[in-house]
């Protein structure tokens, strides 16, 4: 066993094995600090830069810690703010607990590929999704591990459909996001109806103080927030800024794709409503494009990442509600056209460099959101790179003159 491999923290062999199918051998700084802690019970509140295996690092000790078990019902409920995210996560735990049997092994037949259990299953619960074949799917599968949006499952349990009491484990994923304004009724009322002897855990990739008295409290007796980790971002990611004003910046962002051609762009921008429209705009330069934002029908949503995860679209335009915390391969740049907050500029680099792979997040901004951006690089440890387009490639600005 190597001293600094997964194994060395805890890890069940058949997690370890199952990552390096990934190519992933070794944990990151944050999986090091936070699996051990979870192993041992312990409740948490963390946060790391996006990609930098927060997901992983909650999944793999508490699924070796509560599994197997001898009650019934649900085990492990994971909550998160989007559909998208829901679905992402609940397929993360398929793809750790195919083949996986926590049973003890000194029984014959059990050792190498064994079927799955019958009783270990994972269900996603979401909105905009037919509630009666959920439960349904409560009935007949009685899964196990349960993911799904806060408010999809409090109409469950105040129906009377998925059992709660059972619960020994929970994932608050996007934190933060799950006790904003628009989501910490649901989220709590969701919380008040759990065991009081439970584990829990919530990670994110920002947590502000508003969020941390939040959150703590839903987290149980004796939970505790871990200092700040994971790689740096200036590491992972190198940072572009191109100045482009008011109607100019669908030209220069199409301009700019032109000219980079990405393996795989994700384009965020403020005003969901503007989505179909810059998507169109792409569309009719011939580029690869399609749009994603959280008032489209979630079967067209689907469909569009999809197609952006299979490379069937080379460029997707987001906003920023759509896409938090999503784990897409193979995205080389993020391009904004506008610049926002600290806190939403780190999650929409996030979506890029991850997995130890390196990446480029590029704004777009007139003459104020550039001053915003040069805050935000002093704030966040930064370097941004001016640049321009000139004659169909990108050069350094004071080239371009």
């Amino acid at each position: 066993m190597n001293s600094d491999d997964f194994e060395h923290i805890g890890a069940d062999p058949f997690f370890a094995a199952r990552l390096r199918e990934r190519g992933i051998s070794l944990p990151t700084e944050i999986q090091r600090r936070v699996m051990p802690r979870i192993l041992g019970g312990e409740n948490l509140l963390f946060s790391s830069a996006p990609g930098t295996g927060k997901t992983f690092a909650c999944l793999i000790p508490l699924l070796r810690r509560i599994f197997p078990r001898k009650t019934p019902g649900p085990g492990l409920l994971i909550c998160a703010p989007t559909h998208e995210l829901c679905a992402q996560l609940k397929g993360e735990v398929d793809f750790l607990i195919k083949g996986w049997d926590p049973r003890p092994q000194d029984r014959p037949g059990l050792s190498g590929e064994v079927p799955e259990p019958s009783w270990l299953k994972a269900g996603l619960f979401i909105g905009a999704a037919s509630a009666g074949r959920q439960i349904e799917v409560l009935k007949k599968d009685r899964p196990a591990i349960i993911a799904g949006n806060p408010s999809r499952l409090l109409q469950l349990a105040r129906m009377g459909k998925l059992r709660l009491d059972s619960v020994e484990a929970l994932v608050l994923d996007e934190g933060d996001r799950l006790v904003a304004d628009e989501l910490r009724d649901e989220t709590e009322a969701l919380v008040r109806l759990l065991p009081g002897a439970r584990q829990s855990v919530s990670c994110s990739a920002t947590v502000s103080a508003k969020s941390r008295e939040r959150l703590l409290p839903l987290l149980g007796k004796g939970a505790v927030e871990l200092p700040r980790g994971g790689e740096a971002l200036e590491k992972r990611v190198e940072h572009w800024a191109f100045f482009a004003g008011g109607r100019r910046k669908i030209g220069t962002l199409r301009s700019f794709l032109t000219a980079a051609k990405p393996a795989k762009a994700l384009v965020f921008t403020c005003r969901a409503g503007q989505v179909g429209n810059i998507v169109s705009q792409l569309q009719y330069h011939h580029l690869s494009a399609g749009g994603i934002h959280g008032g489209m029908d979630k079967g067209a949503r689907k469909s569009a990442l999809t197609d952006f995860r299979k490379g069937h679209l080379r460029i997707l335009v987001a906003s920023d509600l759509a896409c938090r915390g999503l784990d897409i391969e193979g995205i080389s740049h993020v391009v904004a056209l506008d610049v926002p907050e600290e806190e939403a500029y780190l999650h929409r680099a996030g979506r890029t460099g991850r997995a130890g792979r390196r990446g480029i997040m590029v704004s777009l901004g007139d003459e104020d959101e550039l001053r915003r951006l040069a805050r935000i690089e002093k704030k966040l440890g930064i370097l941004v790179y001016p640049k321009a387009l000139y004659g169909g490639r990108i050069l350094p600005a004071d080239q371009a003159l």
